[in-house]
């Protein structure tokens, strides 16, 4: 594809006249809308461009090539690059020296912006900082999506070993007490549809379960007891444990764990200590949301 001198800057101007005229063809539509008492129509189609675009990136396939997200979203190539370089010049996409284009940083702080607004984060927060100044540990409030946990709040102790993971992040649901707990909750077709073999792939700890079957039992025993644990199975030397979180209806919709050292907190002191002040914190928290149980 032959480049421009300046395709960030030709890009940028092409799609701002782009929007230009879209936006003149929209003014026309309006008044001729208004004129015939129907309501008017404001889509700005070279956004709604954008947002397909932007709409292509995902945890499966983080990355694409201009021709590919061309044929993905049914656009023109011309259309597509221009749309591309715009995104890129703005800081929502980033140019790989592959040649691929992936998520800016742009785009990763509306997506944190997005899960901070949500009801369950604004109403969970308070609670959770509850807990994490009452026992100096690691907090984390996180949701299941497909076969991993999707991290919305993390008040993090500085000493825990995971320092890496913060909002937004994504962790093996079967390596997670957050995740086993929200798996214990499925029925058995979403479990089987979830969890694969390739969701047990990837970085462990020591104890790790390495397949459903292996893992079934213990979700079992989660689901009776209302709680979960982990035991150094998502890295070495990091424990949990994980209640969950009710919506009105009763569901599941949610999980809190505390997440501590291993070489402080033996699992025996785990469940007689911190087990009861998450499972009241999680209880408090489904309270708020409209769960009329205990």
């Amino acid at each position: 594809m032959p480049a421009s001198a300046n395709p960030a800057r030709t890009s940028t101007e092409t799609g701002t006249g782009a929007a230009a005229t879209t936006g003149a063809a929209a003014t026309t539509g309006a008044a001729a809308g208004n004129a015939a008492g129907t309501q008017p129509d404001y889509r700005v189609e070279a956004l709604a461009k954008g947002l397909r675009v932007l709409s292509v990136f995902s945890e499966q396939r983080p990355t694409w090539r201009i021709t590919d997200i061309a044929a993905e979203v049914s656009l023109p190539l011309p259309t597509a690059y221009r749309i591309v370089m715009t995104l890129t010049a703005e800081g929502y996409l980033d140019h790989l020296p592959s040649g691929e284009y992936r998520p800016g940083v742009r785009v990763l702080t509306l997506g944190t912006a997005a899960l901070r607004s949500l009801d369950l984060v604004e109403l969970a927060t308070p609670k959770l900082q509850q807990l994490a100044n009452t026992t100096k540990e690691t907090v984390n409030l996180a949701v299941l999506t497909g076969d991993q946990v999707l991290y919305l709040v993390r008040l993090r102790n500085s000493d825990l070993v995971t320092a890496n993971i913060r909002v937004g992040s994504l962790l093996p649901a079967v390596h997670t007490s957050i995740g086993k707990l929200l798996l214990a909750f499925l029925g058995e077709d979403e479990l089987a549809k979830a969890i694969t073999g390739e969701s047990f792939g990837g970085t462990t700890g020591p104890n790790a379960k390495r397949s459903l079957d292996e893992l079934r039992p213990e979700l079992a025993a989660i689901r009776a007891q209302g709680w979960a644990t982990q035991d150094e199975e998502l890295a070495y030397g990091l424990r949990s444990v994980a209640a969950p979180v009710r919506g009105e209806n009763g569901a599941v919709v949610a999980g809190a764990n505390l997440a501590v050292q291993s070489r402080d907190w033996p699992a025996a002191r785990i469940t007689r200590e911190l087990r009861p002040m998450v499972l009241e914190t999680c209880a408090e928290i489904s309270r708020l949301l409209g769960y009329p149980g205990s």
